[in-house]
């Protein structure tokens, strides 16, 4: 098995590509890109303009220019060292749609759908590509990696857990005797963005700055969460527009209530869930603002904290243990 692996984390809107020790785990050299899925899937559609090109050859091609700056960057010859695809990649607009795994779901990625591509003499590299999971009722792809990594790193002790992912579409994943059992996608970052940059409330608030979260801006957060637990949510947004018109908050404070009351009716749902555990992934700067939203709603008690530089190195993480599990398996069947 290779010492090293090419830990390929390919979103819809970014790329990044990490060379990591197996054994220790330790990134040897990084690179990113703005090229994500959505922009290469673009870019490939324009190229058949002026006659087919394969889909599959264009995204390795797209791969092949980050592992030559990566190369550069790290003085090592990274020719024959095998790829772990995941995110978009794997998504209608990726480098080939795989069915999305179903639940339950085990965390050591033993039902991860995946495909395999051999090295080509033009592309000196195996690449794995890993589907991502649904349920009845939602989707996702590239978090299960993340949650794969995180599930190595803890000890949950039989318990139930709840992993809460911020970003732009949050997911809480519920887990339970190492499996996950269902997961939720809450749309805050997008509706903040959407009532920040297109709606009438877009001339009442300053966006948040992590640097700019003083006392006052964290009041504002708080006060924001403890309005999302008054009644409805499209009532609720309105008082954003009212805090400014009678001069009750300034624009950034007010922006930080609008982002309190969003956070607030996500985690809000939490509190229902009484018997599980709560396990904070903040790998970004919502971070600092959900664990307000948790130390406000008094659930910190229950609740972990992962370290951001974990989280970080947690789809890393995932692709060395599927990366593992795939060979020990290989192994066993040709035994």
């Amino acid at each position: 098995m290779s010492k090293h692996l090419l830990s390929c984390d390919w979103g819809t809107s970014s790329f990044r590509l990490r060379l990591v020790n197996v054994t220790d785990h330790d990134v040897v050299g990084e690179v990113t890109s703005p090229n994500g899925i959505g922009v290469v899937y673009n870019a490939w559609q324009e190229a058949n303009a002026d006659g087919p090109v394969m889909r599959g050859d264009y995204y390795r091609s797209i791969i092949q220019t980050q592992v030559t700056a990566l190369n550069s960057q790290t003085g090592i010859d990274l020719a024959g060292i095998p790829i772990v695809l995941s995110g978009m990649a794997s998504s209608s607009i990726g480098m080939q749609e795989l069915p999305y795994a179903t639940l339950p779901f085990a965390l050591d990625g033993a039902h991860l759908g995946m495909k395999h591509y051999s090295e080509q003499p033009d592309f000196l590299h195996e690449i794995t590509l890993i589907s991502g999971v649904r349920s009845d009722h939602d989707v996702m792809r590239g978090e299960e990696t993340q949650l794969i990594g995180l599930g190595a790193a803890m000890d949950l002790s039989g318990r139930d857990a709840i992993f809460i992912f911020p970003g732009t579409h949050s997911k809480h994943m519920f887990v339970r005797d190492g499996r996950l059992i269902d997961f939720k996608t809450f749309m805050t970052g997008e509706v903040f963005n959407l009532m920040a940059n297109q709606s009438i409330l877009k001339d009442s608030i300053d966006q948040y700055l992590q640097s700019d979260f003083n006392e006052e801006a964290a009041a504002a957060f708080r006060s924001g969460i403890r309005e999302s637990g008054s009644g409805n949510i499209l009532n609720a947004l309105f008082t954003v527009r009212t805090n400014q018109l009678f001069d009750l908050l300034n624009k950034r404070e007010n922006g930080m209530f609008l982002s309190g009351l969003l956070i607030g009716y996500e985690i809000r749902d939490l509190t229902k869930e009484t018997s599980a555990h709560l396990v904070l992934c903040g790998g970004n700067n919502l971070y600092q603002l959900y664990k307000a939203a948790i130390e406000t709603l008094g659930l910190a008690g229950r609740a972990t904290i992962i370290p951001s530089e974990i989280v970080d190195r947690a789809a890393t993480t995932g692709h060395i243990r599927i990366f593992e599990n795939q060979h020990l398996t290989l192994n066993k069947t040709n035994l």
